[in-house]
């Protein structure tokens, strides 16, 4: 049932039927989730395929017994919840919104679907501009010296943590919102303090990049800013 006929039709339900319609939901989930993963293992030299490009022209080496086995089973799992993301997060928004106040719901659904929004923006953004930066300046570091040569595990690994915690760091704009909704701090006090938030941001950039290299690190800083910027923006909006 549609989210709007399901606002429509609100009536109070036992405690048994919410625990039904909740099950119904998780086994909904489930299916979605292992369906998807499996056919991402399926088509797994594929989705490796697509995560080499930006390491385009290293040597990749499988360092030990079943190593390309394990790390195609943890990608075909990280994109298989990636892909089914928005229909679990609809499954569970579905099971939410009926108990909601209109009011309540003017806010929440915004904010859920900003952020699942921005979550896979800063995916793509870390995919099409920061690994190929970090890539680049890690391949060029010592080219003369050494022939890059990496381990096929340790480079998935580098790829999932970088994309995972861009899509999490871009959604700056979110907490704000919600912490102006709650009267936590306005828009005013958050510009008041842009010294301190481009510190911050920049400490940030440092922990969240696992290259280390400052060509990655001042690009997710500088996305971090402008993210949070627009955020200061909506609230000045939402007179906030």
């Amino acid at each position: 049932m549609a989210i709007k006929d399901q606002l429509n039709n609100q009536t109070e339900m036992p405690i048994v039927e919410h625990l039904e319609e909740l099950r119904e939901k998780f086994i909904i989930s489930a299916i979605i989730l292992i369906s998807i993963t499996t056919i991402c293992f399926l088509e797994i030299k594929h989705i490796i395929y697509i995560l080499q490009q930006p390491a385009n022209g290293i040597k990749f080496l499988q360092l030990a017994p079943g190593e390309y086995l394990f790390s195609s089973i943890k990608v075909a799992i990280y994109t298989g919840l990636l892909i089914s993301f928005p229909a679990i997060a609809y499954q569970l928004i579905s099971f939410i919104l009926p108990g909601l106040t209109r009011k309540e719901i003017k806010y929440i659904l915004p904010l859920i679907i900003s952020s699942i929004t921005l979550f896979f923006t800063g995916i793509i953004f870390s995919y099409k501009v920061l690994v190929p930066a970090a890539i680049r300046f890690l391949i060029n570091y010592g080219s003369d010296v050494i022939e890059p040569i990496w381990s096929l595990e340790e480079y998935f690994n580098f790829i999932i943590l970088l994309l995972l915690t861009t899509g999490i760091s871009f959604q700056v704009p979110v907490i704000q919102i919600i912490l102006g909704l709650m009267n936590i701090i306005s828009s005013k006090q958050m510009l008041k303090y842009w010294k301190y938030t481009i510190f911050i941001a920049t400490i940030f950039g440092a922990i969240v990049t696992p290259s280390t290299d400052p060509i990655t690190q001042i690009f997710i800083s500088s996305a971090v800013l402008f993210l949070y910027l627009i955020g200061c923006i909506i609230l000045k909006f939402l007179n906030k």
